[in-house]
C-alpha cells in the first residue's frame, strides 16, 4: 500500500524547504511528503497522482504566490481531492483571506509564519488533522485497473488475460462505479475507447491489443537464444513439470506459451485432490508457485507467442512462432493441453464474453453478486466453478445431460455441491438457446426424455463441457487418435503409417512421438489420466526420455 501524500506549496524556496524538512522529521514514516514552488506544477501533478491511485491527506500551501494566490490554488486542488485536509500559510497582513477562505474553500486551518518551533506551533494542529483523516480514509488500489463495460467481452477478454497472466487488477465499471467515472473524465478519454487500462505508474492504454499491453507489463514474448536442449510448448501442469525438471538437470529449456501459464488447471477456484496440499489451493497459486520454480532454475518462458509449425533439419526440430521468427531445439516436449469444447446453441456465439463464458469463474465472480448464474459441465472443473461462485451467487444451476454427477465428478465435489444450499444440479437437462438484449438474460432448458422445455432467468452462463485436444497445428506426419490427441511409445504400433515415420531401430520411448525426440506429455497424449497429478508426472517423465534421446544424437 502506497503511503498517503502531504503536499506543500510555497513559492519561496528557502521557506518550502525548512517546511519540507519539518514535515518529513516527524511524519515521513507514515506519509509520502511532496513540495514545490509553483502552483501551476503543483496542480499539473495532481492529474498524475490521481492516475497512479495516490491519495493526498492534507495540502498546504502558502498564500502570497505570482502565479495565484494559495486560497485559489486549494480551490482547484479541491476537485481533485475533495476529502484532503486543507491548511494555509500567511503573513499576520493575510490573515482577513485566510478567514475568509474558511468559508469559501472549507479551510481547516491556517498558519502564520514563521511556525518556529514546530513542536508548538505545527505539530499539534497537523497531528489532529491528520487523525480526523484518518477516520474516513480508505486506501486506494494502486495496481493495474480496468475500466470498461461489465458486458462488454472485449472487458472480459482483458480481465482474463490479466488474471491468467497472474496480474493483480482491479476491475471498475464505467456503469456503476464513481471512480471510474472520474478517471475518465479526469483523462478525457472517449467512452468509445473502453476498456482502457490504468497502470501503477499513472500511464493508460486505451482499448489497446493484447501484444501491446504485453509489451508494457515486460512479458517476454521473445527467445533469447537461437537454440535450446528442450523446447516445451505450452505452460499447463505437465509443461510447467517439464520446466522444472529440464531446467534444473542442466538442460537449457525454453517454455512457450500462447495464452497464459497453468492451462486449465490454472483457472480452478479451489483443488483439493493434489498431493501435499490437505486444504488445497487454487489453481492460480499452484501455477504461480511451478513457475517461480521453473524461473529460479533457469527455464525461459516465453508467452503470448503461439507456434504454428515445426520442421525437422537433421536432428534439430525447428518451431515457427506466430510473429514469424524461428527457434531451434534439439527436442521437444508438446504439452498443450485440450482447449473447452464449443457449446454449439443457438445464441451462445453472440453472447461469449457478455454473460457466457468458457471456464472464467475467478474472473467473473464479482460480476454474479446475487445473480442467477448457471454452470454446464459434469466434470471437476465445473464442480470447483460451482462451489466458488456460489460464494458470489444467489442461486447456482449445474446443468448435465447425465441424471447424476457421480459418473464424472470426483465424490469430495459432489458432497460438498450437495451440502451446499444455493447450488441445483440439473439432471437430465440441456440448454436450446441463450436469449438477451446486449448481454444473457434468458436460457431456454429441455428436458431429455420427456421433451418438456422452460424459460429460466439467467445472468451468467459458464461452460465446461468437454475437452478437445490443442493438436490442429501439428505437422511433422505426427500420428493422432481419431480425436485428435497424441499417440505415443508402444500405442503406435497399431497404426500402418507408423513404420513410414520411424526409421529408428528401437522402440520410440513411452511418452515419444512417431518422430523421434518429439515427446507428448499431459492431457494432449492420447491414454493420459485428465489429472493435474498425472501430467505433472509425465511432465517430469518427458525430461527423463530428453535426456536417453540427447545422448544418442
Amino acid at each position: 500500500m502506497k503511503q498517503p501524500v502531504i503536499f506543500a506549496l510555497d513559492d519561496d524556496q528557502q521557506v518550502l524547504q525548512a517546511l519540507v524538512r519539518d514535515l518529513r522529521t516527524r511524519y515521513r514514516q507514515e506519509y509520502k511528503i511532496l513540495g514545490t514552488t509553483s502552483a501551476t506544477e503543483a496542480l499539473d501533478s495532481l492529474h498524475g497522482l490521481k492516475n497512479k491511485g495516490a491519495e493526498i491527506a492534507l495540502f498546504i500551501s502558502d498564500q502570497r504566490m505570482p502565479e495565484m494566490p494559495g486560497v485559489e490554488f486549494l480551490q482547484k486542488a479541491r476537485a481533485s481531492y475533495p476529502d484532503a485536509k486543507r491548511v494555509l500559510l500567511t503573513a499576520y497582513s493575510d490573515t482577513e483571506a485566510a478567514i475568509k477562505a474558511i468559508n469559501e474553500v472549507k479551510l481547516d486551518y491556517y498558519f502564520i509564519k514563521p511556525w518556529d518551533p514546530p513542536e508548538e506551533k505545527l505539530f499539534p494542529v497537523i497531528d489532529d488533522l491528520l487523525q480526523e483523516w484518518q477516520y474516513t480514509y480508505f486506501p486506494n488500489y494502486t495496481g493495474i485497473r480496468i475500466i470498461g463495460y461489465q458486458w462488454s467481452p472485449r472487458s472480459h477478454e482483458l480481465k482474463d488475460f490479466l488474471a491468467g497472466n497472474l496480474f493483480p487488477y482491479q476491475w471498475l465499471d464505467i456503469e456503476t462505479n464513481e471512480k471510474a467515472k472520474e478517471l475518465v473524465t479526469l483523462n478525457k478519454i472517449d467512452l468509445s475507447s473502453l476498456p482502457v487500462l490504468f497502470f501503477e505508474d499513472g500511464s493508460f492504454l486505451p482499448h489497446s491489443s493484447l501484444a501491446a499491453i504485453t509489451e508494457k507489463l515486460g512479458i517476454q514474448a521473445k527467445a533469447s537464444s537461437e537454440l535450446y536442449d528442450v523446447a516445451i510448448i505450452g505452460a499447463g501442469p505437465a509443461g510447467l513439470a517439464a520446466a522444472v525438471y529440464g531446467a534444473s538437470e542442466g538442460l537449457k529449456t525454453l517454455l512457450i506459451e500462447k495464452r497464459a501459464p497453468g492451462g486449465q488447471a490454472g483457472t480452478s477456484s479451489r483443488i483439493e485432490n493434489y498431493l501435499g496440499f490437505p486444504t488445497g489451493l487454487s489453481g492460480a497459486e499452484l501455477t504461480r508457485r511451478a513457475v517461480t520454480q521453473a524461473q529460479r532454475f533457469g527455464t525461459e518462458l516465453v508467452s503470448q507467442q503461439q507456434v504454428t509449425a515445426i520442421r525437422l533439419n537433421n536432428q534439430y526440430k525447428i518451431i515457427t512462432l506466430s510473429d514469424g521468427t524461428e527457434i531451434n531445439a534439439l527436442s521437444v516436449i508438446i504439452t498443450t493441453g485440450v482447449d473447452y469444447r464449443k457449446l454449439e446453441k443457438r445464441g451462445i456465439e453472440e453472447f461469449t464474453g457478455a454473460g457466457i463464458y468458457y471456464g472464467a469463474a475467478m474472473t467473473e465472480a464479482q460480476a454474479c453478486q446475487g445473480r442467477e448464474v448457471y454452470i454446464i459441465g459434469g466434470g471437476n472443473s465445473a464442480g470447483q466453478a460451482a462451489m466458488y461462485l456460489a460464494k458470489f451467487a444467489a442461486n447456482v444451476h449445474i446443468v448435465i445431460r447425465k441424471e447424476s454427477l457421480s459418473s464424472t465428478m470426483s465424490q469430495y465435489l459432489i458432497d460438498q455441491i450437495n451440502e451446499t444450499e444455493n447450488i441445483t444440479v440439473l439432471g437430465n437437462t440441456e440448454i436450446l438457446e441463450a436469449k438477451g438484449d446486449r448481454r444473457l438474460q434468458e436460457l431456454d432448458l429441455m428436458e431429455i426424455g420427456s421433451g418438456q422445455q422452460r424459460t429460466v432467468p439467467a445472468d451468467s452462463l459458464f461452460i465446461f463441457i468437454g475437452a478437445k485436444p490443442y493438436t490442429d497445428w501439428i505437422g511433422l506426419n505426427i500420428i493422432k487418435s481419431d480425436k485428435g490427441f497424441i499417440e505415443t511409445g508402444r500405442d503406435l504400433v497399431q497404426y500402418p503409417g507408423y513404420r513410414k515415420f520411424w526409421k529408428l531401430e528401437r522402440e520410440p520411448f513411452l511418452l515419444e512421438t512417431c518422430c523421434p525426440g518429439v515427446f507428448a506429455a499431459g492431457d494432449v497424449r492420447a491414454g493420459a489420466m485428465n489429472r493435474i497429478a498425472s501430467a505433472v508426472g509425465e511432465g517430469a517423465m518427458a525430461v527423463k526420455f530428453v535426456h536417453e534421446y540427447l545422448a544418442e544424437i
